[in-house]
């Protein structure tokens, strides 16, 4: 059975950075994308960044990209942020899945979920 566990979150000021990570088990991260979502109160999960199972490749949505950077080592994926403001507040997830049909806006198209992480930016 697939396990993902996210870690890293907190309490941070803006401006800050932190290094969130998921640790996959029960299975390897061959052919298995790994993204990242968060979803803060009343508001919809919204998608962040994902990398393939297959290669390196690896993409990060507009609104974050030049402060999110996502990275992966054996089983683990990161997520470092960087500059972090109050509106990053949020849960942090990460997902997984194997479909071609996996898309970063859609979170229903991932297979597999962690917990969550709570983020929180503030002074």
């Amino acid at each position: 059975q697939l396990q993902l566990v996210e870690s890293g979150g907190g309490l941070v000021q803006p401006g800050g950075s932190l290094r969130l990570s998921c640790t996959v088990s029960g299975d390897t991260l061959d052919y298995l994308a790994i993204g990242w979502f968060r979803q803060a109160p009343g508001k919809e999960r919204e998608g962040l960044s994902w990398i393939s199972g297959y290669d390196p490749s690896s993409y990060v949505v507009d609104s974050v990209k030049g402060r999110f950077t996502i990275s992966r080592d054996k089983n683990t994926v990161y997520l470092q942020m960087n500059s972090l403001n109050f509106d990053d507040s949020a849960v942090y997830y990460c997902a997984a899945g194997r479909s071609s049909l996996l898309r970063i806006e859609a979170p229903e198209s991932w297979d597999y979920w962690g917990q969550g992480t709570q983020v929180t930016v503030s002074s």
